[in-house]
């Protein structure tokens, strides 16, 4: 393991928000679709939203809960613009699982990691999900969904060979994108480097590791950090963890998709102890 710096008590005072002013990278509008992630970024200030439209066929469904949201906005020019279906899908694409709902936004603006732990209450609890070039915009989105369920504190994936925001991502995420800071960084290494001195215990997910999760999670701050499927952890991201540790899984098929990993992980790092406690 690496050798780590001694932690540096501090933080702001509680109740201090996090900067969310960085224009995540290809800040230009693009499209939403689905329900959740629609009626989340609409009720985003941070975002700016050009164009909301709904299906004919599903007017009726969305047209009360889209229409408050909107009444609110000025960025939203042309108001709730109602089309057929077939130009809905020529317009944001026939792959799209719109649900008769689209919203044209730019990205949502997300901090820097270290202006975000500058905002953590100093030796306040924290849970962040780390992920090692996981490409997939669909994992990606279900584990910011995960992360937003059950209280995570952020989501933290590298600029490289990882997405940023999409249509995809943010159905997937179905509103986590608006409820979790999504960070990307440089160098994710120096990243957990970053996190131990806000006092974060890193903790490596693989299917060969040296301790049961549940173990190593008594700590007020946990970092989990999950590979990408097939590749796992590269070797210089499981040389920063403080230890590597792995879910009790208990067929020969132990590895499980990474937003199934971090979902049984988010869970048993933040969620299980709120549901003792309530």
């Amino acid at each position: 393991m690496a050798k780590r710096k001694a932690h540096k008590p501090g933080g702001k005072p509680a109740g201090a928000p996090p900067k969310r002013g960085r224009a995540p990278k290809g800040g230009q509008a693009h499209w939403l679709w689905g329900g959740h992630a629609v009626l989340a970024a609409l009720a985003n200030p941070n975002r700016r939203c050009e164009r909301l439209v709904l299906a004919r066929d599903q007017q009726g469904a969305w047209h009360e809960r889209v229409q408050p949201l909107a009444a609110k906005r000025t960025d939203v020019a042309q108001g709730i613009e109602v089309m057929g279906r077939a130009d809905l899908e020529r317009l944001i694409g026939k792959a799209a699982v719109h649900q008769g709902i689209a919203l044209l936004a730019t990205p949502a603006p997300q901090p820097e990691l270290q202006d975000f732990l500058d905002t953590l209450p100093a030796e306040s609890p924290a849970c962040i999900a780390l992920l090692d070039q996981v490409s997939d915009p669909q994992n990606v989105g279900a584990v910011l969904r995960s992360a937003a369920a059950f209280g995570a504190s952020a989501v933290v994936t590298t600029e490289r060979n990882a997405p940023h925001e999409t249509g995809a991502l943010a159905k997937a995420a179905s509103g986590g994108l608006e409820a979790v800071p999504f960070i990307h960084v440089t160098n994710l290494a120096r990243s957990l480097d970053s996190l131990v001195e806000a006092g974060f215990r890193c903790l490596g997910l693989t299917g060969d590791g040296e301790a049961m999760l549940a173990t190593e999670v008594d700590t007020p701050r946990i970092a989990l950090v999950l590979g990408a499927e097939g590749t796992g952890l590269r070797r210089l991201t499981a040389e920063r963890c403080d230890r590597l540790v792995r879910l009790p899984t208990v067929s020969a098929l132990t590895d499980l998709n990474v937003s199934n990993a971090a979902a049984v992980a988010l869970y048993e790092a933040v969620g299980r102890g709120r549901a003792f406690a309530s």
